[in-house]
């Protein structure tokens, strides 16, 4: 409290840092680590580059629904507060739990491991291993080996820093975002030129093309490098979380979303074709840095070294935004009481979310240590689409339910425009459940878990009227 009132978040958001929250979470780790996993998935560059633009589509899709949710309600929480107002309290509360509890703390800890994979690049000795552990698993043949590397603990110390930044204030984290993005566009950008300029006649050149078989194998595959695009197209909805902390809300919010959506997916497939040109299709479904190796077969490891410096960079503006805008969430749950008392601390002097910000840190450092990010953020993307199918659910409701609500921006091509994007997020799920049944039903387990803490946080709060 100061002066008898309620501390509340700044609207210290303008358009040029909105948009640098889009374009600075999107073109993150993604674009570089998940070219490889498309490859071998697809089997084709024809797959890799339909699944790349189907991708784009399905996000602008959804960005166009999301830009009329945030201009109508730019609150804290994104997702929470809309699916609060559209569908009722408890689904609100899911997404929040999934969000709070593993969603963003798997996001960080994945995003922070692919800054050390880059150093691991300029410093191998980054990966070297501290230690292993043999542990036996039920039902497996081989024990399983949890090595201890020195990236682990580095991951910890660059959450710890980025967490810094933003405790410090809304607009410091945002100047950061600004520049860090301003350097991971102009590299990517140079990327591209390079190796459409400079790659040499004779190179991969686009090939295998087509697929080789049609059918099951190349709709399965379409699917496996659809769901690893769409990790690398994750965070068009971040800008959303921060809703009221974005200045003139009903104008940045769609701006910032639609161009930010537009902008990337053209990057994103301008960089996916230049790997493809340069490298030969193998290469690239083995490679664990496509830029450095696209950069190094044209003009050697030196200058592969700086594109690295880069990619570094790249993470790092990520992993701000992400830090950024993740503690919103269970802020906003706790100032409503259905969350940890402690994450709706608002700090008197920097006017963050303090409490939210060192509790999504705090959970970060322990997915990063213990080396099972990886397999986490595959649950969040399975997770995540469900909510934001359900997201897209709640504004077509709210169209019914409060037409009244005034709306600076309305969806372009509604209804069909949600429509299709709720089926296409139906469709992922669904087949991500058929290709990963376990780790997906692991995912709803953990999200349905909430119930019993909801329960709870609901009985005090109707006990505590």
């Amino acid at each position: 409290m100061s002066n008898g009132k309620k501390l509340e978040l700044v609207r210290g958001l303008g358009p040029w840092t909105s948009a640098a929250i889009v374009v600075g979470t999107m073109i993150g780790t993604g674009i570089f680590l998940k070219p490889a996993e498309m490859a071998a998935d697809a089997g084709s560059v024809a797959i890799v580059l339909a699944a790349w633009i189907a991708g784009g589509i399905l996000s602008l899709f959804g960005a166009l629904a999301f830009a009329e949710l945030g201009a109508a309600i730019p609150e804290a929480g994104g997702e929470y507060a809309y699916l609060r107002r559209g569908l009722g309290p408890v689904w609100g509360f899911l997404f929040g739990w999934m969000h709070s509890i593993v969603g963003r703390p798997a996001s960080m800890a994945s995003i922070a491991a692919g800054l050390l994979r880059f150093c691991g690049f300029l410093v191998p000795a980054v990966a070297a291993p501290i230690f292993a552990w043999q542990i036996s698993v039920p039902f497996l043949r081989e024990p399983y080996v949890f090595v201890f590397t020195w990236a682990q603990p580095l991951a910890v110390v660059a959450l710890v820093a980025l967490t810094s930044i933003n405790y410090l204030g809304v607009r410091v984290g945002g100047r950061v975002q600004v520049i860090l993005t301003i350097i991971k566009v102009t590299s990517v950008a140079a990327i591209i030129a390079l190796a459409f300029a400079l790659a040499r006649p004779g190179g991969a050149g686009f090939h295998p093309f087509m697929p080789a078989r049609y059918g099951a194998a190349a709709l399965t595959g379409f699917f496996g490098a659809l769901a690893a695009s769409l990790w690398a197209y994750d965070g068009w909805e971040d800008l959303n979380l921060v809703g009221s902390e974005v200045a003139d809300p009903q104008r940045n919010i769609p701006r910032a979303l639609i161009l930010g959506v537009l902008f990337c997916s053209v990057i994103f497939v301008l960089f996916s074709a230049a790997s493809h040109w340069v490298l030969p299709f193998a290469e690239v479904a083995r490679s664990e840095h496509v830029a450095s190796d696209v950069v190094a077969k044209i003009s050697g490891r030196g200058a592969a070294l700086w594109v690295t410096v880069a990619m570094a960079v790249s993470a790092l503006g990520t992993l701000n935004a992400s830090t950024l805008s993740g503690a919103r969430v269970p802020y906003a749950m706790a100032r409503d009481g259905i969350f940890f008392r402690k994450t709706a601390a608002i700090h008197p002097t920097f006017r963050t979310p303090g409490g939210a910000l060192v509790f999504e840190c705090v959970l970060a450092s322990g997915f990063a240590l213990s080396g099972t990010f990886e397999e986490l953020t595959s649950l969040f993307v399975f997770a995540a689409w469900i909510f934001y199918g359900l997201a897209v659910v709640s504004m077509m409701r709210m169209r019914r339910t409060e037409p009244e609500l005034p709306r600076a921006y309305r969806c372009w091509g509604y209804p069909w425009v949600p429509v299709t994007f709720v089926t296409g997020a139906t469709a992922l799920t669904i087949a991500l459940w058929l290709a990963r049944p376990v780790r997906s039903s692991i995912g709803l387990a953990l999200i349905l878990s909430g119930l019993f803490f909801y329960r709870h946080w609901q009985k005090k709060l109707s006990s505590n009227p």
